[in-house]
């Protein structure tokens, strides 16, 4: 199938969220990670949500090129072309981009689709992250509103982040605080700034103890009731009945979670689980493997040459691809999502 039209898309995300279930979103780097992940989807018979970072959209367009624009549209127009080849359907999405790269990363992506719809062509991403939450939250809520202007108008779905994930990623580091746990007081002040969709549609990405990177079980203090209480205060505010869900969650940095703390969170509307830790270690532990076990076959041993067999990056990037495939399998499971392909 082709990559998900912004109807097909909103499809999904509503599947989700009335079949309380999530989509596993899968960071790539290369088009092999990419290829993986669509074959992770496939054999999983699920829908679901590839995304590149501003670090993955640098390296992806070249160390001596180092663009993030050019990186991820190269990434995107790849998937565009190899999507269509397998039976499920695939959205495209950027992951956190912080205020100092917005002007190099999401708002000229967000001009690309805008001239992609205005040629009547479907936008090029599905959606694009914003990620303030390393500054005040007012400032954070106003650059979101302008974003979500435009991004609505390029027929995009915007993701807003409330609160701050722990951890590193790309670079980027956050303490482990009471700053991971988001205020009820800012989900109010979300409703507030960007509405429940007439101003357009958009994921927020409040936080309950998220931390990015590798942890084991039970090392992550996960609190899902924070976004239990989130909806609910937006409920009240907005005067729905008990029990309405009026965000769309998203749950960064999953890594180490508690299966049972997973569905939990997915029981108050997460949609959207971002893997990236858990897939990036599947993906290279074959490597390592196989490059151990043909030491002599991939290095010039004492004037030897090797074997071309082993030393050809198919012969150990193929498997790799099947290990990252297996993982994100995995993660639909978990994630209820396994089995909710739309025909």
């Amino acid at each position: 199938m082709p990559i998900a039209t912004p109807e097909v898309y909103a499809e999904m995300l509503d599947r989700a969220k009335a079949g309380e279930f999530a989509y596993p979103a899968i960071n790539v780097t290369s088009s092999e990670t990419l290829n993986a992940a669509l074959r992770g989807f496939a054999d999983a018979e699920s829908d679901g949500i590839i995304q590149i970072s501003t670090g993955g959209a640098e390296f992806a367009s070249g160390t001596r090129v180092k663009d993030m624009v050019t990186g991820s549209t190269a990434l995107a127009e790849f998937a565009h072309v190899v999507a269509d080849k397998y039976p499920v359907n695939i959205a495209l999405h950027t992951d956190h981009c912080p205020k100092d790269k917005l002007d190099g990363f999401v708002r000229p992506l967000i001009e690309l689709s805008q001239e992609r719809v205005n040629q009547g062509r479907n936008p090029l991403f599905q959606s694009h992250m914003w990620d303030g939450s390393a500054i005040d939250l007012d400032e954070n809520l106003e650059i979101a509103s302008e974003l979500l202007a435009k991004a609505a108008a390029a027929k995009i779905i915007l993701e807003v982040e409330i609160g701050v994930v722990g951890g590193e990623e790309d670079g980027v580091s956050n303490e482990i605080n009471e700053k991971l746990y988001t205020a009820e007081g800012d989900f109010v002040k979300t409703v507030d700034a960007l509405g429940t969709g007439e101003k357009g549609r958009y994921l927020l990405a409040a936080t309950f103890g998220n931390v990015h990177g590798a942890y084991k079980p039970g090392a992550v203090q996960l609190r899902p009731d924070v976004l239990k209480r989130g909806q609910q205060v937006a409920a009240e505010k907005l005067g729905l009945p008990e029990g309405s869900k009026p965000f769309e969650l998203v749950f960064h940095g999953g890594s180490g979670s508690l299966l049972e703390e997973i569905h939990e969170a997915v029981s108050y509307g997460v949609v959207k689980m971002n893997v990236d830790t858990d897939t990036q270690y599947a993906f290279s532990r074959p490597i390592a493997d196989h490059f151990f076990k043909n030491y002599d076959g991939v290095l010039k041993i004492d004037g030897e040459v090797g074997n071309k067999k082993t030393y050809d990056p198919r012969s150990y990037l193929k498997v790799a691809e099947g290990a990252m495939a297996k993982r994100i399998v995995e993660a639909a499971e978990h994630l209820k999502s396994a089995g909710t392909k739309i025909s």
